[in-house]
């Protein structure tokens, strides 16, 4: 007969999910790509901001690129998740562990500049590909190629976000920056 587990019981149940990969690979790809969620939450968190808060003679332009841009980025979170669990890992649980894990800084400004908003995110995303590379030799030295085909993709979504915010800020704005 089977027992019922309490709630506190099942807490402590380990999610198991069957992989190929040996416990120390699970352990450092999960953790290298839990860093890398944090960092795209992180960054997903502050495109949508400068979304909601640019301002000036570009506006349409900016704040469409920063959608989609947005869009992009929050889609990764849950592939990247689903690849922690899909090699028996854990992911991110909350807003805090979030707050632990990433490196792409916070911008609290009540205003940015449009253009520092560009540059800001240009840089941000330049961090992340070389975050997204370090988790790319993670995986090569595990054997891990499912997870490092999908770093060559957000790699590539990452270089194409850093081309554009790099073109647009070449605009300049009215005062001919």
């Amino acid at each position: 007969m089977n027992k019922q587990l309490t709630p506190k019981e099942r807490q402590k149940v380990k999610l198991d999910t069957p992989t190929d990969l040996g416990s120390n690979a699970t352990r450092d790809i999960s953790g290298a790509l839990n860093a890398l969620l944090a960092d795209v939450f992180a960054l997903y968190m502050k495109t949508k901001n400068f979304h909601w808060h640019v301002s000036g003679p570009h506006f349409r332009g900016y704040h469409l690129m920063f959608d989609e841009q947005g869009a992009e980025l929050f889609a990764m979170t849950d592939e990247i998740a689903e690849r922690v669990r899909k090699i028996g890992g854990t992911t991110l649980h909350s807003i805090g562990n979030i707050a632990r894990l990433q490196r792409i800084p916070d911008n609290d400004a009540d205003y940015v500049d449009p253009l520092d908003m560009l540059a800001e995110l240009r840089e941000d995303n330049q961090a992340l590909i070389a975050s997204m590379r370090e988790v790319h030799n993670v995986c090569d030295e595990e054997n891990d190629v499912a997870t490092a085909s999908k770093l060559e993709e957000w790699i590539d979504q990452a270089e194409k976000r850093v081309w554009f915010l790099f073109e647009s800020s070449r605009r300049g704005d009215s005062t001919g920056h």
